[in-house]
């Protein structure tokens, strides 16, 4: 029993490590196609399956990635209720992105290759 619960320990960990480095690229992703408010975002992230994602997750990211330069915001006025913060992708957010597209295939090619043919190699 011991060994169960210390191995789904360990599979969680991996899985939480393996989406903290892509989340903030699939939020650039999101912005790549139009600007976006914060909630929004959350709600993009959450629909899809694996993501897991909390607004304490995506709003870190998202100062973060303002501090960087990679996102500019302004305020707005909603119909819904109070002003929202609209966050779009900057030319180092765009630049930023491409590069992890291409990194990104890179490496998704070498692990499938390994997954897919390890013992052939």
């Amino acid at each position: 029993m011991l060994y169960n619960k210390t191995a789904m320990q360990e599979k969680q960990g991996l899985i939480t490590q393996m989406r903290k480095g892509a989340v903030e690229y699939c939020v650039l992703a999101l912005l790549a196609g139009r600007e976006r408010y914060g909630y929004e975002l959350v709600q993009a992230l959450s629909r899809v399956d694996g993501m897991l994602v909390t607004e304490g997750t995506v709003y870190p990211i998202l100062s973060r990635l303002k501090r960087e330069g990679l996102v500019a915001t302004d305020w707005r006025e909603s119909r819904e209720g109070p002003p929202r913060k609209y966050y779009r992708l900057t030319p180092a957010g765009q630049a930023a992105l491409a590069d992890f597209q291409t990194q990104w295939r890179v490496f998704a090619r070498a692990v499938e290759t390994f997954l897919e043919r390890g013992g052939e190699l």
